[in-house]
């Protein structure tokens, strides 16, 4: 009994900790997702200091040929050497330079079109939630016709649209000029095609919040509709957003790499998904095209899979670890 109550007298003698220092504290004990976040750091910082990292070696510019490079008798891409430590590929562009530059195309689109899609969906799905009646059926009901559709599909056939807008209207792209043929074109789609399942994760979070005491009690105090949603609703969906925000930034990733791999992504850039389609119909005689970006493009969506579901398990208040 004395040990007893000595356990429970020290176990009310902890200090209490925030939501953010229990959060802290679980994600720590995930050390795969801790290397994994030391792998993303390592590799934003790559992508923003791209040309020095290619100095740094040696490399050449990413879109820089060189002809010498490749096999005098047959001009067809060598592999790794002391020049090219990844090789070169068919017009004797440097792989590497192409694989680090690739970061930063691969990046840029995963947090861009992470984040427009991710504020389209939450406001969507708030509107959705709180209004419901006809405001409910309009975007759910759009939200059922976008899910219909096979998505790589959907962004296949926008992405040629806007890319052929531009060639026919003289480089006036989609949507009046706002959208041209590149990033601008990548982000758009995979924004436009990737809002719906956070729609619908914040509709039903806010369809279960908005009869509760608290919101009840707001509306007796005479609040607003603007502030029940921004002040009372929206702070309560932090952890779902979150979670799926991260969980979603691979996703995006491996799109990008699809469409660019169809022909209709980023092809004025180095890009992992471009240069894995230009390795397909060499990848007997020169592995190393294909090997490096799909390398790179594996570890990269690997170590978002890992810390997102790190941050998932780390504010789940049910999680209970053995």
């Amino acid at each position: 009994m004395g040990a007893s109550a000595e356990l429970v007298d020290s176990d009310f003698e902890l200090p209490p900790r925030s939501p953010g220092q229990l959060f802290r504290a679980r994600f720590r004990e995930d050390k795969i997702a801790m290397a994994s976040l030391v792998f993303i750091g390592l590799l934003v910082l790559m992508a923003i200091f791209a040309p020095l990292v290619v100095s740094i070696v040696g490399g050449p510019d990413p879109d820089a040929r060189d002809t010498g490079a490749l096999d005098p008798l047959f001009a067809t891409p060598t592999g790794p050497s002391a020049d090219h430590l990844f090789g070169v590929d068919q017009l004797g562009r440097d792989v590497f330079s192409r694989v680090v530059y690739g970061a930063r195309v691969s990046l840029t689109v995963a947090f861009a079109a992470t984040f427009f899609a991710t504020v389209f969906g939450v406001i969507a799905g708030l509107l959705a939630g709180y209004f419901r009646g006809w405001v409910d059926s309009l975007i759910s009901r759009s939200v059922d016709v976008l899910l219909a559709i096979p998505y790589l599909l959907l962004a296949t056939g926008l992405a040629s649209a806007c890319t052929l807008a531009q060639t026919k209207g003289g480089g006036s792209g989609c949507l009046g000029g706002l959208v041209k043929p590149g990033l601008g074109v990548v982000i758009f789609v995979i924004s436009f095609t990737s809002w719906t399942y956070m729609a619908r994760i914040v509709r039903g979070q806010i369809l279960s919040m908005r009869e509760k005491e608290f919101i009840e009690a707001s509306r007796s105090m005479g609040s607003t509709d603007a502030r029940i949603v921004f002040s009372e609703l929206l702070p309560n969906l932090t952890a779902p957003i979150i979670v799926y925000s991260s969980i979603l930034i691979p996703q995006v990733i491996l799109y990008e790499a699809a469409l660019s791999f169809l022909g209709v992504g980023v092809t004025d850039k180095p890009s992992w998904g471009q240069m894995i389609s230009d390795a397909t119909p060499n990848f007997s005689t020169a592995w190393w095209y294909m090997l490096f970006p799909g390398i790179a493009l594996v570890l990269t969506v690997l170590a978002f899979n890992f810390v997102g579901d790190a941050m998932q398990d780390a504010l789940n208040p049910r999680k209970r670890r053995s």
